[in-house]
């Protein structure tokens, strides 16, 4: 069950496994840096530091999955590419992570690359892709806004577990075997049930922004669907 936690605790993954990922997540938060900057102004910059102090602050709280025997807690890359974007998301989950590592011991130094490869670039990035889909396809309404958040937060929870078990067939230090399908198949499971929470939080959260200043939500912003212009009537032989 120790392995069934997100954030990676050192000795899980092997030493060039890990060197590997953390090159890959240096890169990839580098190229979030130059196009967040494009985005900030005076709106996105201080909605930043409020969703990441947000993040942190949720991701002190855990809730039991009492059928797997583990707790979870919410993983925040919906919630920030929501309010604030993918690549400024991407960003806020990061620094939590950082701080989680350094000061609380929450997921291994070592290990720091692989957890912000799942949780901050993984899980921020499916959850955008989905929102990009669903906030086009579904009625701009309320109910359509949570639907977005709440698919978004489940799918992306989802989908971060499952980067786990890409980097422990790559680099476990335990030989699985033919056991991995059921790691993949256990981290689903347990990650779904943590995914509902996640998305019910993310959910409450963005339409509380959105009913109180819905230009804060990002993805209502960069997200609206072109409209056509409407044609002017002609009457009385006058153009």
């Amino acid at each position: 069950m120790e392995t069934l936690a997100m954030h990676i605790s050192n000795g899980i993954i092997d030493g060039p496994v890990a060197a590997v990922f953390a090159a890959l997540a240096l890169v990839a938060l580098t190229y979030c840096v130059l196009r967040g900057r494009r985005d900030l102004d005076d709106r996105l910059a201080p909605m930043a530091g409020l969703v990441a102090a947000f993040i942190f602050a949720v991701q002190m709280l855990n809730f039991p999955i009492f059928t797997a025997g583990v707790s979870g807690h919410l993983l925040g890359g919906a919630l920030a590419a929501m309010l604030v974007g993918p690549w400024v998301g991407a960003l806020c989950v990061a620094v939590v992570l950082v701080v989680q590592a350094l000061i609380f011991g929450d997921g291994g130094v070592a290990m720091l690359g692989l957890n912000i490869t799942n949780m901050a670039l993984l899980g921020t990035a499916a959850a955008y892709l989905l929102i990009s889909l669903l906030l086009r396809v579904l009625p701009r309404t309320r109910a359509g806004l949570a639907v977005t958040a709440f698919v978004a937060a489940l799918v992306s929870v989802v989908v971060a577990s499952q980067g786990f078990v890409v980097e422990y067939w790559l680099g476990g230090t335990t030989d699985l075997g033919s056991n991995l399908a059921g790691l993949a198949g256990t981290m689903a499971g347990v990650h779904v049930l943590i995914g509902i929470g996640e998305g019910l939080i993310t959910a409450t959260t963005v339409l509380t922004v959105a009913k109180v200043r819905p230009d804060l939500v990002y993805a209502l912003r960069s997200l609206r669907t072109p409209t056509t212009a409407p044609a002017v009537p002609v009457s009385g032989g006058v153009r």
